[in-house]
This record gives structure tokens, sequence and C-alpha cells, in this order.
């Protein structure tokens, strides 16, 4: 019988809800902290370590069968599903926005709005200033936290949980974590050196973040591959971005 996980976690874990739990806590806590720090600080140079870390847990934990069972493959026989999953990431972002701008406008209750304060794009840039800055921002955003996300959440927290629950309530849970941890990128606010909380836009938040990674997991059935949700999400960042650099 194959094995999901690598001959050495085999000693240790069984690879089910419990081991995806673990995952989460350890992961998920961590980061939910460091994001909240670096709200406070200005300094993000400890989210790409997580992100970096995120990506190669499959890697490290599962055998080739485990990553192949859970949909960690680079290649689809579904090329247009991945230009579809890129489309569709970038109209949910663009209607996050105009939900956002729509209830709160150019306050800070909006998600976009708080979320490119730390972005930091300077007043006065240029407009090939500022093109140059979306360009690596957009690049950056459609790469590291797509790639480290999806393999996380929708590849090895995923089917830890499917071979217990089965796939569908295993999409909930990877998706209510998923919305949760973002809880730290708006949420929680940390304005004018003190902290608050947004119930209400909080909420819209959670409830837009919980129904697209919905959507990722939809899209990597679709492709039969990790790379449909990774796109997807690109397709969402992209958009995201680009809303926060010319829609707000």
């Amino acid at each position: 019988m194959k094995d999901e996980l690598r001959p050495f976690w085999n000693r240790y874990f069984k690879f089910d809800w419990k081991f995806g739990l673990l995952l989460l806590l350890i992961v998920c806590v961590t980061r939910f902290v460091l994001v909240l720090k670096a709200n406070e600080t200005g300094n993000y140079s400890l989210i790409g370590l997580v992100m970096f870390l995120s990506a190669i847990i499959p890697f490290i934990f599962l055998s080739k069968y485990g990553r192949k069972k859970t949909g960690i493959q680079t290649t689809t026989t579904k090329l247009n599903y991945l230009i579809i999953a890129l489309g569709i990431g970038i109209l949910f972002s663009i209607v996050l926005h105009f939900l956002g701008q729509g209830f709160y406008g150019g306050t800070y209750e909006n998600w976009y709005e708080y979320i490119g304060k730390s972005y930091n794009i300077p007043e006065n840039i240029s407009t090939q200033g500022k093109k140059t800055m979306f360009l690596i921002m957009a690049i950056t955003g459609m790469i590291f936290s797509p790639i480290g996300e999806e393999l996380f959440f929708r590849g090895i927290v995923h089917g830890s949980f499917a071979k217990s629950v089965g796939n569908k309530k295993a999409s909930i849970i990877d998706s209510s974590a998923f919305a949760l941890t973002h809880v730290s990128h708006f949420g929680l606010v940390f304005i004018n050196n003190s902290w608050d909380f947004y119930l209400i836009p909080t909420l819209i938040w959670i409830s837009g973040m919980f129904i697209v990674s919905l959507i990722f997991f939809e899209m990597k059935k679709r492709t039969d591959s990790i790379l449909g949700a990774i796109l997807c999400h690109s397709g969402f960042n992209l958009g995201m971005i680009y809303c926060i650099f010319y829609l707000i």
C-alpha cells in the first residue's frame, strides 16, 4: 500500500485530519502573528519566509505518490481552464473592489484601502514610477503567495482532511482556515498607532476570502492540477493590486 507521507514521517504521523490540523495551527497561527506585527512595524520581510515555508512543506512531508494524490502536479491537459481560472480570479477581485467602494469608499473600513496602505505608494509618484512599482508588486504578488498558499491550503492541508472527511468538507475546512488567516491582513487593523477591529467589514472580507478559496479549489478540480488554483489565486492578486494602484 502506498503512503502519502514520506517513510520518515510515517513513523510519527498519519496522513489524516489530525495532521492537517497540526499544520494549520503551526503555520497559520505563526503567520497571523507575524502579519499583525508587520502591520504594526511596517517590516514585511518575514512574510515572504512564511510563504516560502508554506510552499516547501508539501515537498518535505509528502511522497511522490502523496503529492500526485493531492493534486500537486504541474501538468494538465485542460489548458483552457487555466486561462478561465486566471480570469475568474481577476473578476472576483474586482467584485470585491466595488463592494468595498460601495459600502465604505475611501475609508480604512474598505479592505483594499487598508491593505494598500502597506504598499507605501508615494503620493507624488510619477506615472512611470507608479507603473514600475505596480509591475513589481503585481509580479511578486502573482508568484509568491499563490504558490505558497495553494500548495499549503489546497494541497497538503486539503489532502489530509479529505482523506478523513471527503473533498467537500475538506474544502470547507481549508477555505475557513484561509479566510480566518486573512483577518490579520484586514479586520484587525493598526491605524494611528492603535489597534481596532471592524466587525461588519471583516465579516464581508472573510466571506469573500472563503468564497474565493472555494473557487480556487474548484479550479484545481477542473484542471486536475494545483496549477488551476495557483493561476486563479494569481489572477485574484493581480486584480487586487491593480485596484489598489489605479481604482482607489
